[in-house]
């Protein structure tokens, strides 16, 4: 069968206005035992993979860098047109001395001023929020309240970064989740379910009853829109890199744990004199995860967007998210004044129960992902099998960190951005699969992460180079 992958020692045409790269050292023989990926036997042995047709997301391969009309809109790739490194050749052996296979502008990466503002106008949001709950429950209540809505917010949170582990999301956006959550949804929660909770007193005259309508009616539309904003704004800044339902997940799950914190205080608060053991119980032990499971629905949704052709499809799919997050609520809400232990066995439990079960599926989704992506570099002389089986398991990057770590700190360091950055590669490489790549910013953010992973290869051989490889 023909190879529809470049051959990298031969130049390719570069489509317009991209200047060829300096020419790369010719492919040899394929990495030696001595890469920084194999650390144990158990990866296999090096060897070549096999020629074999385009996967089907290529149904029609074509010479590299030419292009075909009908394809996507003008800006985007045509999966079927677009190979994997065809802008660079790989390294011919990462032992010797390598230069840059290119050379030009690599994208910095640095924190964006209105980043930074945002982070600082949520932090200022969360400190008004927790400061409207001082107020109401009093200092010593509220630091008894803070101290023990720590426990269930560990228990999220640590449930959300084992989720997150194959492409961690950025620390500076986790912070405005969790600040949005702890500070901003609070505070349009508190204002808008006091008007709404005086509302339905002034229809009803009866303070029970206007509770009731409160937690059902306004408390749901109200924090789940609250949070929901949150998970939006998130979505519409950093769009091009949310890629898909386990960013969606991740995102939510911190403005809701952020929400459940602040919510947690001023609950404890409120019953320490009274029933503040029992309030905890169900708080903070039997249902850590509701506000988490209510607005996931959210994160789901736009997760979907996310991985959609559609530009548009946020707009139709958030409210739809929207929608399942408030009835989730009212109906977690509304149990209270049914049979509460009835609806959290048959309702609640199963949700929670098919969340881990989808949680399990999605980590084994993106390891797919990461498999099938970087083999693509591999055909093109990347990446050797071995170093794609440990790249796609997080029980072998383990062991292989541990492996590096007999050398040195430096080459721990080494292996750890080498696993990072070809874990970037491999989403970046999805996003044009899925057809949300920019033919300039792509072309770009590959060059870079290739650079980056020569670079990550020099390192670790200089590092380990005192060591005997075993």
């Amino acid at each position: 069968m023909s190879n529809p992958y470049p051959d990298p020692s031969r130049p390719q045409p570069y489509p317009p206005g991209h200047q060829q790269p300096q020419p790369g050292p010719a492919p040899q023989q394929p990495y030696p035992q001595q890469a920084p990926a194999q650390p144990q036997p158990t990866y296999g042995q090096p060897g070549a993979y096999p020629q074999q047709p385009a996967p089907s997301a290529y149904p029609s391969p074509v010479r590299p860098g030419r292009y075909q009309g009908g394809g996507p809109q003008p800006g985007q790739y045509a999966p079927n047109q677009y190979r994997p490194g065809q802008y660079a050749a790989p390294p011919s052996n990462p032992t010797a001395q390598l230069n840059q296979v290119w050379q030009g502008g690599v994208r910095k990466k640095s924190t964006s001023v209105w980043s930074v503002i945002a982070i600082v106008l949520v932090a200022i949001g969360a400190l008004v929020g927790l400061g409207l709950v001082l107020i109401q429950v009093g200092v010593g209540p509220a630091v008894v309240g803070f101290i023990l809505a720590l426990f269930p917010l560990a228990v999220v949170l640590t449930a959300v970064f084992w989720l997150d582990r194959w492409e961690p999301e950025p620390k500076g956006m986790l912070a405005f989740a969790l600040l949005w959550g702890a500070g901003v949804s609070v505070i349009i929660a508190l204002f808008g379910n006091t008007a709404l909770g005086i509302y339905f007193y002034s229809l009803s005259g009866d303070p029970a009853a206007a509770d009731t309508l409160t937690a059902v009616i306004s408390a749901p539309i109200v924090e789940e829109s609250a949070k929901g904003l949150g998970v939006l704004l998130i979505y519409l800044m950093r769009r091009q890199f949310f890629d898909g339902i386990v960013d969606g997940i991740v995102y939510a799950a911190v403005v809701a744990a952020g929400f459940a914190f602040t919510e947690n205080i001023l609950y404890f608060g409120r019953f320490f004199d009274d029933g503040l053991g029992q309030v905890f119980v169900m708080r903070g032990i039997m249902s850590p995860f509701a506000h988490l499971l209510f607005t996931a629905c959210i994160g789901i949704a736009l997760g979907i967007a996310s991985r959609s052709r559609n530009r548009y499809a946020a707009w139709w799919l958030f409210p739809l998210g929207l929608l399942a997050a408030m009835g989730l609520h009212a109906l977690w809400n509304g149990a209270a004044s049914l049979n509460f232990i009835l609806i959290y066995v048959v309702v609640q439990v199963p949700l929670f129960v098919g969340a881990i079960v989808l949680a399990f599926w999605l980590r084994r989704q993106e390891s797919r992902v990461i498999r099938d992506r970087l083999t693509e570099y591999g055909r093109a002389g990347w990446f050797e099998p071995h170093e794609v089986e440990m790249l796609a398991s997080l029980r072998l990057r383990s062991q292989a960190r541990t492996w590096a770590g007999r050398m040195g700190p430096s080459a721990v360091a080494a292996m750890k951005a080498f696993q990072k950055h070809a874990t970037s590669l491999a989403f970046a490489r999805q996003r044009v699969v899925t057809g949300r790549a920019d033919l300039r910013t792509q072309s770009q953010d590959e060059r870079s992460l290739l650079n980056e992973l020569t670079s990550d290869r020099q390192r670790f051989v200089a590092s380990a180079s005192p060591y005997p490889m075993r």
